[in-house]
């Protein structure tokens, strides 16, 4: 079977602690650890593949044992993977907290995803231009991202692109390389402050929708899909592109599930997103897709972990039916 969504992004090895409260600047709390495999990229690779849609990663990994660790991971989901291997820097980590209600404070140490290069994206061009579906994000070397959005506007290939972590370096030309963008409400604010120099009042998400949509609209970008946690999700188009919706603008609620860790939830969005776009085959109204992206995102808060919490398409659909 022939690739449908390609990912370039990232892989970050993860190195998790649960606590029932977040520790106190100088204090210390008993806590459980586990490692694993993660990365926005990755995980939205693995979201992807598990909805059962042929998925291709391309990431960037040390020569080290948490490379080879990623590897095997790949390998084991039975993920087309292809590594930027950089011998003289560490494969990323991540620092997770996670307390009693699933919240979390992570910081990342990207290692060689600072290295992944455009020109090992440009050597990956085939790959993209014959894929349905590009996911990008912003943990990594953002030239690396610019090139992949490019090949992607260059072949009419569908690009999404998570505008996560906040990164400084991002501009808006490069935002505009992108169809659809999937922010969470911080990630959005940032956005406006940042690109369009304006400044976004408290809970702007519970404005009225022709407000929202409005202002998704200042960003140029054709559909903006802002993930908001507990409440949902909201999405905004242009008037000359939407995605067979009939609605410019609509929220979708979230679904009913046990949280255990929102960590990888956005992810699991993403990944899940591009994985109904290509399960329909583009021919339904958009919203059926971004409805199965909340689910994914849903059931992934349900298990511990990033990669590893990523529900099957199986376990979506006995979750909440077709």
């Amino acid at each position: 079977m022939p690739i449908e969504v390609v990912v370039v992004g990232s892989y970050v090895q993860d190195h998790c602690w649960n606590t029932r409260t977040f520790p106190r600047v100088g204090e210390s709390r008993i806590g459980t650890f586990s490692t694993g495999p993660g990365g926005k990229g990755f995980n939205q690779a693995v979201a992807c593949q598990r909805q059962g849609v042929r998925t291709a990663f391309l990431g960037a990994i040390g020569k080290d044992l948490l490379g080879d660790t990623a590897r095997r991971f790949a390998d084991d989901e039975s993920l087309t993977a292809f590594w930027d291997v950089h011998p003289d820097v560490a494969t990323a980590a991540s620092s997770i907290v996670v307390d009693g209600r699933g919240d979390n404070l992570i910081c990342v140490a990207l290692g060689a995803n600072e290295r992944l290069s455009a020109a090992f994206g440009r050597q990956q061009e085939k790959l993209i231009r014959q894929a349905k579906v590009l996911v990008c994000q912003l943990e990594n070397n953002l030239e690396a991202t610019r090139e992949a959005l490019l090949i992607a506007r260059e072949h009419k290939v569908l690009s999404i692109l998570n505008t996560a972590p906040i990164n400084e370096a991002l501009t808006l030309d490069l935002l505009h390389l992108a169809d659809v963008i999937t922010p969470n409400e911080t990630e959005f604010t940032f956005l406006v402050r940042h690109l369009l120099k304006r400044e976004v009042p408290p809970g702007f998400f519970d404005m009225a929708d022709g407000l929202m949509h409005l202002l998704c609209r200042e960003l140029g970008v054709q559909t903006v899909v802002m993930t908001l946690g507990e409440h949902g999700c909201f999405v905004s188009h242009d008037t000359v592109q939407r995605r067979g919706d009939g609605d410019l603008c609509y929220r979708l609620p979230a679904e009913s599930v046990t949280v255990r860790d929102t960590t990888g939830a956005g992810d699991a969005f993403s990944g899940g997103l591009a994985a109904g776009l290509v399960q329909q085959a583009f021919a339904k109204p958009f919203k059926g897709a971004v409805r199965h992206a909340n689910r994914v995102a849903a059931l992934s808060t349900e298990n511990p972990g990033t990669a590893p919490a990523m529900p099957s398409f199986d376990a979506v659909r006995e979750r909440f039916g077709a």
